[in-house]
């Protein structure tokens, strides 16, 4: 083992620091990036870090991608590794394929590490990724956000992903691997100028004259990452300071609101909109700026699902009712991703639906709940057919109890994961 081979998993060990975890997941593709980070991983465990097991996607988009998998097990093999190869046969053809793959590959390996006992999976992005994505964001006029660093690891359910290695550049792993004698795959599309990547790749080649490399721009986007969560900041004092929580609805002191800067004010109706559409990307740009403008005017909006209403006293946030109108599910599930219930009678074929006109016109004491007509109509009630059970957020129980899945302290900790 050389002094440089070393002084890499040292650092990636660095990443884990104070509390590495006893075992630890590696997603390996075969590509330069995973692997290197596998063999740096083992030698960690082999110096007292924890046990590694390695997992490998197989999207089924090339036909090559069985046999690389099926080296990535080899490697593995050879070094003692647990390996597993998961399979992804579910494109309906439709939608944003990279996009579709993503999520199928880290709900995949989510599944995998929870059948594994394993809280903590290692990704292997670099410097060289980071810098490609800050061009790519700035190609699209991105903003703070976009410009931002990745982050070096986030939670997902009661999983932790992590990227240990954006502090070190493609080519700095290569040599590694290269002094080893260890190949590794290239993935043709990484030749393909289709991809908006492969060409902010190229780009980079391009800038180098001028003294702009991957490092640097992996640099910048840290120093913009900085700025992102000073701005959070910010927004977490408006939050506690703010903001109110009301049968599911959010509520801002108008008078506090109107006091915020723009930016601080965007942030914060951007988190209060995916806590209650539970959307995985929340809207942007025009977008954004029309909701704020309409909220410092006290215009109604609707967005994302949402609903913006504005008197002389606050600004709220709420289920729009169209957004839930058809929605049913058995009482033992989630309904909106927010409301479950709690307790209730056993009655066969009852339901979560939203009370809509018909369940107000069916708990004429509706007033109780405490909200708005609006929001009180995207509410849920327990239902069997067209008869109204038990409308228990609006006052009327009969027996049955309805909760949130989230409140304040989850949206709180949202906004310090933001």
């Amino acid at each position: 083992m050389t002094q440089d081979t070393t002084a890499l998993w040292h650092r990636i060990a660095g990443h884990f620091h104070p509390k590495p975890p006893r075992r630890l997941g590696v997603a390996v593709s075969g590509g330069s990036d995973s692997l290197a980070l596998l063999l740096l991983v083992d030698e960690w465990r082999e110096n007292g870090g924890p046990e590694v097991f390695a997992v490998t996607v197989d999207h089924g988009l090339r036909p090559e991608a069985a046999g690389e998998a099926k080296e990535v097990a080899r490697i593995c093999a050879g070094r003692g590794i647990a390996h597993e190869t998961l399979t992804w046969r579910d494109w309906d053809q439709q939608g944003n394929l990279p996009d579709q793959a993503r999520r199928a590959r880290y709900r995949l390996m989510a599944e995998w590490a929870k059948a594994q006992g394993i809280g903590d999976i290692a990704i292997g992005h670099t410097a060289d990724d980071q810098a490609e994505t800050f061009l790519m964001r700035l190609a699209r006029g991105a903003g703070v956000d976009g410009l931002s660093a990745m982050r070096t690891q986030w939670q997902q359910g009661d999983l932790r992903f992590h990227r240990p290695m954006l502090g070190l550049t493609r080519e700095t792993l290569r040599d590694m691997l290269r002094a080893r004698g260890q190949g590794w795959v290239d993935d043709p599309s990484n030749e393909d100028t289709a991809y908006a990547r492969v060409r902010a790749r190229a780009a980079l080649v391009a800038l180098e004259p001028l003294g702009i490399s991957a490092g640097g721009l992996a640099d910048v986007a840290r120093k913009m990452a900085d700025v992102r969560d000073t701005l959070y900041g910010y927004v977490i004092d408006a939050a506690r300071e703010n903001l109110r929580f009301e049968q599911g609805d959010l509520i801002l002191g108008r008078a506090g609101f109107e006091r915020l800067r723009p930016e601080v004010a965007r942030r914060l109706l951007q988190a209060m909109l995916g806590w209650i559409s539970g959307a995985d990307y929340v809207p942007r740009g025009r977008a954004m700026e029309a909701l704020l403008a309409a909220a410092r005017d006290g215009r109604g909006m609707t967005l994302q699902g949402c609903l913006l209403s504005v008197t002389a006293d606050d600004v709220r946030l709420s289920r729009e009712f169209n957004a839930v109108a058809g929605l049913r599910v058995p009482v033992d599930g989630v309904w909106d991703g927010r409301w479950y219930v709690e307790q209730g009678p056993d009655i066969a074929g009852a339901e979560l639906a939203a009370l809509g006109e018909a369940g107000l016109r069916a708990c004429p004491d509706w007033r109780l709940g405490g909200v708005p007509r609006a929001s009180a109509l995207a509410l849920p009630g327990v239902w069997r057919g067209d008869e109204l059970l038990g409308a228990p957020l609006l006052g009327w129980a009969n027996g049955w109890s309805i909760k949130a899945m989230r409140g304040e302290e989850e949206f709180h900790k949202a906004l310090l994961s933001h």
